[in-house]
């Protein structure tokens, strides 16, 4: 299943793409924080909606946020692909480099991406996300997929000049506009081995990343693990899993965005979340 966040006269609320992603169905359920913080028969309550199709609207009728608009918690993975390490002359990390983004920092599909006027160095970083969908402390590795609702496509923009003035990344990370995330929230009864789906992210249609997770050096279930015991996990946190060689900042010369771009985020089973670029107003 596919959920949404979906804005129809004024109001958002969640829902889930049918008919080849060209309507949308309103699952009665509320924001999709309530959905996923529902009991665990809330899939279930949700497919008999879908199969019933009670209130659906056409896909160019309404409005796409981020699935999820406001996470509790956005934690990031930094140098978590062996080449997108190597490519920034980074050892291969021991654990998890973790850093996080604020909720503001969330857009959705379409939505643009705004270049801070106190930066000169913003860049993309194409990456395969992960929804929470259970509370849940000190997961063990081999129960980490229980408490996933599903998985969405984020892109990790950062500004460069600001991630490198300390050794903490945290503030050139979590800009106004620096998550998108979308379109939708793939369940993860469609994504049977999240590691193992090709990753691409071009702007202005020239291919900039090409991976797969199984290239991930910690893996979903590593991350869930981790992180779990460190802070608690509710639902509706997201979890960016990290991103794969081939960001603006390492090519030569670098490749560094600016107005007028569009970013185009591509990854298997799960979808395509595409963003403009311009300045900030």
């Amino acid at each position: 299943m596919r959920l949404v966040t979906f804005v129809e006269s004024g109001t958002a609320r969640a829902g889930a793409l049918i008919e080849n992603d060209s309507k949308v169905v309103d699952l009665d359920a509320g924001d999709m924080l309530s959905l996923l913080a529902a009991s665990d028969n809330r899939f279930d309550t949700a497919l008999s909606k879908v199969a019933a199709a009670a209130r659906t609207y056409p896909l160019d009728k309404v409005t796409l946020l981020a699935p999820v608009p406001r996470p509790p918690k956005i934690t990031c993975v930094g140098l978590n692909y062996r080449d997108h390490a190597l490519e920034g002359g980074n050892p291969i990390p021991e654990h998890p480099v973790l850093f996080s983004k604020y909720p503001v920092s969330v857009i959705g599909p379409g939505e643009t991406i705004r270049l801070p006027k106190v930066s000169t160095r913003v860049d993309y970083e194409g990456e395969f996300a992960v929804v929470i969908g259970k509370r849940a402390k000190h997961v063990a590795k081999a129960d980490a997929l229980d408490v996933v609702a599903g998985y969405t496509v984020m892109n990790d923009v950062s500004a460069r000049d600001w991630q490198k003035r300390t050794s903490q990344w945290m503030v050139g990370k979590a800009f106004d506009t620096f998550a998108p995330m979308g379109p939708a929230l793939v369940t993860k009864d469609e994504v049977p081995d999240p590691h193992a789906l090709s990753i691409r992210t071009y702007v202005n249609g020239e291919l900039r990343q090409d991976s797969n997770t199984r290239e991930l050096i910690f893996g979903v279930d590593d991350l869930i693990a981790e992180i779990s015991q460190i802070w608690t996990l509710e639902p509706g946190d997201v979890i960016l899993t990290g991103t794969p060689s081939g960001v603006g900042a390492y090519w030569d010369p670098p490749k560094l965005l600016k107005a007028g771009d569009r970013v185009r985020i591509e990854i298997e089973k799960v979808g395509v979340l595409e963003n403009p670029v311009a300045d900030e107003s």
